[in-house]
């Protein structure tokens, strides 16, 4: 589970309108992206449906795991491999309880305490953040900025990825926190080249995390 978050792609359906959402996901893979989130809090059910198809079918054979944000039932429709949920929304438990075992749940965690409190039994990974702010989410919480982010990265042993307004500039920081990976919405999404984009925020991420940096950190 870490690996596959280590370069965690969340998408939104008005940023990649030019582009399309499944070729703005094919070109991210191709480019180095370990996995997908399906994030639209505007489209109906059927519409989420329907693109979340197109992706299975464009990530099949690639590894890549595809979640769908807050919605069971169209997580279970698509055939994706799991759902992520905030705070607000299903409970985790549930999530588990409708998908069973092989499920892949991750939860959003905006503080400390809701990291401590994530269950290791029930969830996957968490996603921690938003670390700075960010205008892909308008109603976000305040960022918790490094220094928190590595307090409530050190506070679980699950699996965890950051995001909030991560991007190139900004992603080695993040990463010597502790965390696993970055979750990134408008680092690709609407960016007019999404492989090249996603490619040079993976050789940085790759150059991030090598065992030598690590050592040197």
């Amino acid at each position: 589970m870490a690996s596959q978050l280590r370069l965690y792609l969340v998408t939104d359906p008005e940023l990649c309108a030019g582009y399309g959402i499944v070729d703005t996901v094919r070109d991210a893979v191709r480019g180095g992206a370990t996995m997908i989130q399906l994030r639209d809090k505007t489209g109906d059910a059927a519409e989420r449906i329907a693109v979340g198809r197109a992706l299975v079918a464009a990530l099949e054979g690639t590894g890549v795991p595809l979640i769908v944000n807050d919605d069971i039932d169209a997580a279970r429709a698509i055939g994706a491999h799991g759902v992520h949920v905030g705070q607000s929304d299903c409970a985790p438990a549930t999530v588990r309880a409708q998908l069973g075992p092989n499920a892949i749940v991750g939860l959003s965690c905006e503080t400390l305490a809701h990291v401590i409190d994530a269950d290791p039994s029930v969830i996957d990974y968490v996603g921690i953040g938003p670390v700075f702010a960010t205008a892909t989410k308008p109603d976000h919480a305040a960022a918790m900025g490094l220094t928190a982010l590595a307090e409530a990265r050190a506070a679980t042993r699950l699996p965890a990825v950051a995001i909030g307004g991560i991007h190139l500039p900004n992603v080695a920081s993040v990463l010597a926190t502790g965390v696993d990976g970055v979750a990134v919405v408008s680092a690709i999404c609407g960016q007019a080249d999404p492989f090249t984009a996603t490619m040079t925020l993976a050789r940085t991420i790759a150059e991030s995390v090598s065992p030598s940096n690590r050592a040197c950190a």
